[in-house]
């Protein structure tokens, strides 16, 4: 009679369980559509995923750089950082985006979100490739990034001046994006790999005290995988972070998977309280990405990695972060 008892209770728990797992519908707030050759499996690939995945919107743009195979090299690279052959910017990368969105039908188009990405941020002539793209394209672009600045050994690889998100040539593109309510998505690291403090932090401040009006989406809060490899866990990010938030109201955060670990989530998977008490006093502000490149079978994984501590937040901020803040940051409609 008690072990009939106890099931009988078991499964009622089951049950309620079940019955109060929560759906998520997503929205992506940073992927590439083509990979560090400017190649990509193809819009029904990437529409096949994000519907095995839930993800009802996305934002959607290029990678700015070319990775070079170099005469030398007997291999073609995989990745940016396959070999030392340099990458190279790449405008064109724009254009790539701009066909895949525009060929869609409309119900499946209004899914996208597209950002401009193709400019060499040390290249003051930047801010005018964004202005001919927005009048070739009038209604298509809805923001500008991933922008490359410090980014790890790619900073290094890249041709030209090392990137800063706070120099001149940066400081047009934030005027216009404020002009044009259009967010910017930017890849500052915070440090270097081997700096244990944060090194680069006046490179992303600067930007948000001097540029109120313009909204920025910071792409993994500064860190990366790179960074983790060397230091693993950068103790001064979330004390850095949570001033950022109270001082500059124009920040947003793209949680995306260089984040989920070793911040979000502890080594056992268990949601960090700290993370959890940071992202439900700024509910607003927070958003996930996948960071994807040019293939998207692994959408759903990224996705489902951050259940955890998204069941672990109230739910209807959970939901905040999971779909509506990155649709909240988009441009307002005219």
């Amino acid at each position: 009679m008690l072990a009939r008892t106890l099931g009988a209770l078991l499964c009622a728990g089951l049950l309620v369980g079940a019955a109060q797992a929560r759906d998520y519908r997503y929205s992506d707030a940073h992927l590439h559509y083509v990979d560090f050759f400017q190649e990509t499996e193809g819009m029904p690939a990437l529409l096949e995923a994000m519907d095995k995945a839930g993800i009802e919107q996305s934002m959607i743009s290029g990678i700015p750089v070319a990775k070079k195979w170099h005469e030398d090299e007997p291999k073609r690279p995989r990745y940016y950082a396959g070999d030392d052959a340099d990458a190279y910017w790449y405008s064109a990368t724009d254009s790539y985006v701009a066909a895949a969105v525009e060929k869609l039908p409309p119900e499946q188009r209004k899914r996208f979100h597209p950002f401009l990405s193709g400019i060499n941020p040390v290249d003051k002539n930047a801010v005018a490739h964004i202005e001919r793209m927005l009048e070739l394209h009038p209604g298509l672009w809805q923001g500008i990034g991933e922008v490359f600045t410090r980014h790890d050994d790619l900073t290094a690889l890249t041709s030209g001046d090392t990137p800063r998100a706070n120099n001149e040539a940066m400081t047009r593109i934030y005027h216009l994006a404020a002009e044009r309510d259009l967010p910017v998505l930017l890849h500052s690291n915070i440090t270097s790999k081997r700096e244990r403090n944060p090194l680069y932090l006046a490179e992303i401040e600067e930007p948000l005290r001097n540029h109120p009006h313009t909204r920025f989406i910071w792409a993994h809060a500064g860190s990366s995988m790179e960074i983790h490899r060397h230091q693993e866990k950068m103790d001064f990010l979330l004390p850095t972070l949570t001033r950022l938030l109270e001082d500059y109201p124009n920040l947003y955060v793209d949680l995306s998977w260089s984040v989920l670990q070793p911040y979000l989530l502890d080594d056992k998977g268990t949601p960090r309280k700290a993370w959890l008490a940071l992202v439900e006093r700024f509910p607003e502000r927070f958003m996930l990405g996948s960071d994807v490149v040019g293939r998207f079978s692994s959408l759903g994984e990224q996705f489902q990695g951050f259940a955890p501590f998204l069941d672990a937040l109230p739910e209807d901020i959970a939901h905040k972060v999971a779909r509506d803040n990155f649709l909240a940051v988009l441009p307002k409609p005219r």
